[in-house]
């Protein structure tokens, strides 16, 4: 379906506002459904965010910093985030040893045990908006959506 149908538009768009009105309201499809996925696990998509950032680090804690610098929606209270999680018994929290003014967080065997249990229901999810793409078509949005993230300032 056109996005003019979408938004019942009844004027012409130009191509620009078609392209930034399709991204916004496909982005957010994608975020609604994956909301959907994560709400029986009572996680948001940036708590989810942070486990699998925690995760990545393999047993070496995080800092905020670094949760923060991998974050995919930047403008997150990783803090509240972080508290949140913590009261699900998923992450832990420490002074760092070397520099008081420093916390490490660390992701608990129940968070990776849940990201275990998340990790084919994810898989689900990307796999339902990309069935209808070519392996070429995916390179190609992939792609497109790098060359369009970069801006010229």
């Amino acid at each position: 379906m056109k996005i003019e149908e979408i938004i019942k538009s009844n004027v012409s768009l130009d191509d620009a506002k078609r392209v930034i009105l399709n991204l916004m309201y496909t982005q957010n499809v994608v975020a609604e459904k994956f909301y959907e996925t994560l709400k029986p696990f009572e996680l948001s998509g940036e708590q989810y965010n942070v486990l699998r950032i925690l995760r990545g680090q393999k047993g070496n804690p995080a800092n905020m910093c670094v949760i923060q610098e991998r974050m995919i929606t930047k403008n997150s209270n990783t803090t509240r985030l972080i508290d949140k999680l913590l009261l699900k018994g998923l992450v832990t929290r420490n002074v760092c040893p070397e520099n008081r003014r420093k916390m490490e967080i660390f992701i608990t065997e129940k968070g990776l045990d849940l990201l275990k249990e998340l990790d084919p229901i994810v898989v689900e999810h990307e796999q339902l908006f990309t069935q209808n793409l070519t392996s070429e078509e995916i390179q190609n949005l992939i792609q497109l959506l790098e060359k369009f993230r970069t801006i010229n300032n």
